[in-house]
């Protein structure tokens, strides 16, 4: 490029977000915190300093004790009927809007700071499917999103599939013309795209300038990163606090609570009046009592997140072990426990199998027979889960696996459709 691009491209991200831009001999990434291309999708209102921090900070400040409301998987709320409601911070009722539009107005003014300039146009990545099988939710999530980037100072936006800007990012480092599924999954979803790829095409040349043709089929669902983090949560750690437990009468404890603390957009749930009244109605008829103990301490001093951080942990380290070891001292003192890549993959084979069946789908529509694919091109942080990986190649295995960049790859592709829409 000969000069800066107008315009930029955002990975608003359940997990983490970037920012990407293009400027002549630069990192396609913008620095968003402490020098750091990601932005942890996270907002902690801090009760005790009456302040609001976003990102790494907002964990920490969390972790360190601070008393306030930490809001995780800020995504997960587009699509769903929460979207319309509001929650309860110092005292006061914010809209889940208005919080979206905290976060994502928080990306716009650091890229600014770092850019040095404003930027009035953006490219915003979006899911396939920000709902599964219902055209009309999905539509307004993405009208929700365009709605919020307009309220936070964006006067023109448009969308991309995140596959495709995975896509784009990786054509730059192309010899030659491939046929590429991309794998995207990232903290809420599965996408994945079929397209073609080559180094005219990503220089634009003639006939290539459009891309309409390269792209064979795009597919998704709804399973990203938080819901590995869910079911290894429910299967092989809230057991340790009751889950599935008996009361005294023989049936099994009532659950609503567990599954709030296992989902990162709900926990702050756990921590309503009337969800404290019924877990006491629920001890005194339990026999899971020293299981309780556990529950009413994490309960009682709020430790949802800090127990969802120890899970997506030890997810993140099975990708690359044998065994994740949980310390959950703050549960129990001395408390440990382990969880090894069988009982992981145990407990996601069901979220693993509608994946794999996604990818198969996609090639069915798309008529494509499966030795035609030259590449799997994995980036989103959960695809670095090993048996996610290992049942997306059993689909296609003639194609080489490639790992891109897990957290960056969107961001940056953004970035170049960015730049080609907006000059």
């Amino acid at each position: 490029m000969q000069a800066p691009a107008r315009a930029c491209g955002i990975d608003f991200g359940t997990s983490n977000s970037t920012v990407g831009w293009l400027r002549p001999d630069a990192p396609a990434l913008l620095a968003l915190e402490d020098g750091r291309p990601t932005l942890p999708s996270a907002v902690f209102f801090n009760a005790d300093e009456d302040s609001t921090c976003y990102g790494r900070a907002a964990l920490a400040e969390y972790l360190e004790g601070y008393e306030g409301r930490l809001m995780r998987a800020l995504k997960s709320l587009l699509g769903s009927s929460l979207i319309d409601g509001h929650t309860e911070v110092h005292g006061r009722a914010l809209r889940f809007r208005d919080l979206l539009a905290s976060f994502i107005g928080e990306l716009k003014r650091r890229a600014e700071a770092q850019a040095g300039r404003p930027f009035e146009q953006a490219v915003f990545g979006r899911p396939v499917h920000f709902v599964d099988d219902d055209e009309a939710a999905d539509r307004k999530a993405q009208d929700t999103l365009e709605s919020i980037a307009h309220q936070v100072g964006f006067r023109e936006v448009s969308f991309q599939f995140e596959p495709i800007g995975a896509a784009l990012h990786y054509e730059l480092s192309l010899a030659h013309e491939e046929l590429v599924l991309i794998a995207d999954i990232g903290g809420g979803t599965a996408d994945f795209s079929l397209v073609r790829l080559s180094p005219e095409r990503a220089r634009g040349l003639g006939k290539h300038a459009e891309r309409h043709e390269d792209l064979l089929g795009n597919a998704g669902v709804h399973i990203g990163g938080t819901d590995f983090d869910r079911v290894l949560s429910l299967e092989c750690v809230m057991p340790l606090l009751g889950y599935r437990g008996r009361m005294k009468n023989g049936a099994e404890i009532p659950s609503s609570i567990f599954f709030q603390l296992a989902t990162w957009h709900t926990i702050n749930f756990a921590y309503s009046r009337q969800a404290w009244a019924d877990l006491q109605h629920i001890y005194r008829d339990a026999l899971a009592r020293t299981e309780l103990d556990r529950l009413s301490r994490l309960v009682s001093r709020r430790e949802g997140h800090w127990l969802a951080l120890q899970v997506e942990q030890a997810k993140i380290d099975l990708s690359t072990a044998p065994v994740a070891t949980l310390n959950l001292d703050r549960l129990e003192a001395g408390l440990t426990h382990a969880i090894s890549r069988e009982d992981f993959s145990r407990a996601t084979r069901t979220l693993v199998e509608r994946v794999g069946e996604c990818v198969g789908a996609l090639l069915t529509q798309a008529g494509v027979r499966r030795e035609r694919v030259d590449t799997i091109y994995f980036t989103g942080g959960a695809s670095g889960v090993a048996q996610l990986r290992e049942r997306i190649a059993a689909e296609l295995p003639a194609a080489r696996s490639v790992e891109g960049d897990l957290y960056g790859s969107i961001g940056a592709g953004l970035a170049v459709e960015a730049a080609r829409r907006y000059g």
